[in-house]
């Protein structure tokens, strides 16, 4: 037996005998009481020492964090308090990266007005302001700036405070917005006059954030989230009625999949969307005559996904039906819209994958993304002549901005890269000329020119390329000597854009070199790298990871060891599984509220997400094979006894996606596990969510912390 080992066991049966359930002193790491818990699935029998830690009434908490089990919280507040002891040398560090970042920022700064009819609508902050407000000035008729709702004002009071949506009545008299006001993502929808900025009586509460307006300016459809925080109903309310007569248009009976709403393009049709990580089922109402039953689109087929738009009385659909694997477009009669009747508009092309499109009364815009680039293609509805958008870098982040006109010849888009701050453009789909809105400026100073973008290829086990996307200043050595931040999701099919981060620029300027890998799991090349890194191919998503590390090594800039790495939520889970697998080529870690106790929260059907994760990890209650598979990767269930690089990991109280005590088992675990000294730190905010803190500087000043815990460990002070 290593000495390694009998420290371990000894300080397991240590923290056993502790008349103390946890240490409250912020110098000695706290220990969490081991409390055998067993599960038994599948003949199967785990005994989870950390159960405890995931509140009996989670639910309530949600609601209501002050009500959390006693014993919980201080455990939680113990880890706080070390991870604040720990990080106190690093205070001044923290300041002067926050106040890097801030500077940054042009506080003073506002979106580019959108027209709709007389009005053009936008969002600003003020010098000092943490929250957005919502304003509009007259576009076709003279009319002052109108704040219709300000955050900074709502806001006071409140820990926590987000606005998840607004949305004015298509006839400008009257706002819809929703507020949550302790991170849970359980929102309370409010109408104000924007006449007068008067509120009405109208409250809805319980809801996910997603409604949309009908033609008529009084009617708004809602969802609403189930005793499971999963949204499974649409709801019809007329502004100015009691809530409580409020008519169910649509409720979801299978809680795997979730309800959202969205509006055509032409604002025809509300549409109600009832979807799954890889099935969709559309059904869609008449915005103009928002009492009708919706009328469904197509059923459901196990696999296949669709979205619509509409134009002259033809849906216009991507979908991935018959094997289109990166999608296709097809069109159908608005009367007729059943698979029968589908007709091919782009046809499916391999390794081409359409991403997304926006409709307009004389053109079809889409966005494709072929080897982890993203381009704009216009194809014009009369001629069918279709062009691309052109741009210019190696690598580079692009997206439509959409608008709430349909008759125009503009098209707006965004564009940004590692170097370059986000531009707002509108382009002329006519004449295919360009104009520049707005770029983000940087008060401080910046100039691109002091830092390069790269896209180099790492080999994968298997021999596929995988992209990673390089940031850093022209001055660094590329040696090996500097110190790499490799960024990493894999999960969902979200793609990592390469766009501008101002946060990255306090690393980069600092000496490190910052990668992000695309890695399979994402869809930076196609359906097919999405499908390659889920379910029972999800390993690929963590060997991917280490082979961009390794990749990075072989071309000499990087050593092993000297590589920090990042990642949040399925990120975080990326994080765990990559740091059991290869602790030696990691210095630092940094997991924000990771998804690390994978195969015990898709064992729970009560949590919000558990039936709908289903497609993307596999059930592994129903399926032998998937459990197996699942616990072979799992962070939570791979912790062992050897050494580990040094870890931050971060959680919110009210966080409904990860819950917070997954990351709070797995600290509690490693603590118990590992054989080094490195430091193991948890921090949990105790008034917010997944998305952590609300107001934009309070964001700064987390991503302050973490990018100072990784200095820290490498021993950079300043």
């Amino acid at each position: 037996m290593t000495v390694a080992i009998l420290n371990t066991m000894i300080r397991k049966i240590f923290s056993m005998i502790k008349s103390e359930p946890m240490s409250a002193s912020s110098n000695v790491p706290p220990s969490a009481p081991q409390k055998p818990h067993e599960i038994t699935i599948h003949g199967q029998t785990r005994v989870d020492d950390y159960a405890w830690l995931k509140d009996e009434n989670w639910q309530q908490v949600m609601h209501d964090p002050s009500v959390l089990d006693a014993d919980i919280r201080a455990y939680l507040e113990a880890e706080n308090s070390y991870t604040l002891d720990w990080m106190s040398d690093t205070h001044d560090l923290q300041r002067a990266l926050y106040n890097e970042m801030r500077g940054r920022i042009k506080e003073d700064d506002s979106t580019v007005p959108d027209p709709d009819g007389p009005y053009a609508y936008y969002v600003r902050y003020v010098d000092g302001g943490q929250h957005p407000k919502y304003c509009r000035c007259g576009y076709k008729i003279d009319a002052p700036e109108m704040i219709l709702l300000d955050g900074d004002i709502e806001a006071e009071g409140s820990d926590y405070y987000k606005i998840g949506a607004f949305a004015h009545s298509p006839d400008h008299m009257v706002g819809a917005f929703a507020e949550d006001r302790n991170g849970s993502e359980i929102f309370r929808i409010k109408f104000r006059r924007l006449g007068d900025g008067t509120d009405l009586d109208d409250v809805i509460e319980n809801s996910s954030a997603d409604f949309e307006w009908a033609e008529d300016g009084k009617t708004l459809f809602y969802t609403v989230l189930d005793e499971s925080h999963r949204p499974s109903k649409v709801m019809r309310h007329i502004v100015g009625t009691p809530t409580e007569d409020d008519i169910l248009v649509f409720e979801e009976p299978d809680p795997g999949f979730f309800v959202g709403l969205s509006k055509t393009e032409s604002r025809s049709f509300i549409l109600i969307d009832s979807h799954d990580h890889e099935t969709s089922e559309v059904h869609m109402i008449q915005a103009e005559a928002p009492d009708l039953d919706p009328v469904i689109i197509a059923e459901r087929e196990p696999g296949t996904e669709y979205s619509v738009s509409e134009h002259q009385g033809r849906l216009i659909i991507l979908t991935n039906e018959n094997g289109a694997e990166d999608f296709k477009m097809v069109t159908a009669p608005v009367e007729t819209p059943g698979r029968e009747h589908w007709e091919e508009l782009v046809p499916h092309r391999p390794g081409t994958l359409i991403v997304g499109h926006e409709v307009f009364q004389d053109y079809l815009v889409r966005v494709e993304r072929i080897n982890a680039l993203p381009n704009i293609i216009v194809h014009h509805w009369q001629s069918g002549d279709e062009y691309i958008v052109n741009m210019d870098e190696e690598a580079y982040s692009l997206g439509l901005e959409g608008g709430y006109e349909f008759d125009t010849k503009l098209l707006r888009y965004g564009y940004s890269s590692p170097t370059t701050p986000r531009q707002i453009y509108d382009f002329d789909m006519d004449t295919r000329q360009s104009v520049l809105l707005k770029q983000d400026e940087i008060p401080s100073g910046h100039n691109p020119s002091d830092y390069v973008t790269r896209r180099i290829q790492a080999v994968a086990h298997d021999g596929e390329q995988i992209p990673v996307t390089l940031l850093y200043r022209a001055d660094t050595p590329l040696d090996g000597t500097a110190p790499v931040l490799l960024y990493g999701y894999g999960s969902y099919g979200m793609s990592m854009p390469a766009y501008f981060s101002i946060p990255r620029l306090s690393l980069v300027d600092r000496g490190f070199v910052y990668a992000v890998a695309h890695i399979r799991g994402g869809m930076e090349k196609g359906y097919r790298w999405y499908a390659d890194g889920k379910r029972e191919k999800k390993r690929n998503t963590f060997d991917d990871f280490i082979s961009a590390a390794e990749g990075l090594i072989a071309d000499g800039m990087a050593t092993a060891g000297n590589i920090a790495i990042h990642g949040g939520s399925a990120g975080g889970m990326l994080m765990g599984a990559c740091t059991n697998m290869r602790p030696d080529l990691w210095r630092a870690v940094v997991a924000d509220v990771p998804f690390v106790d994978v195969l015990n929260t898709m064992c729970d059907t009560s949590l919000p997400l558990t039936p709908i994760e289903w497609p993307e990890w596999g059930n592994p209650i129903e399926d032998e094979t998937a459990f197996d598979y699942m616990a072979s990767y799992s962070p939570y269930e791979n912790v062992s006894a050897k050494d580990y690089p040094a870890i931050l990991a971060t959680a919110g109280l009210t966080d409904p996606r990860v819950t917070y005590w997954e990351p709070a088992k797995w600290v509690a675990k490693l603590r118990a596990t590992k054989t080094d000294d490195n430091a193991l730190l948890l921090k949990t905010n105790m008034s917010a969510g997944h998305a952590g803190a609300a107001g934009r500087f309070d964001r700064i000043e987390e991503t302050a912390f973490n990018y100072a815990f990784v200095l820290k460990v490498f021993g950079v002070k300043k």
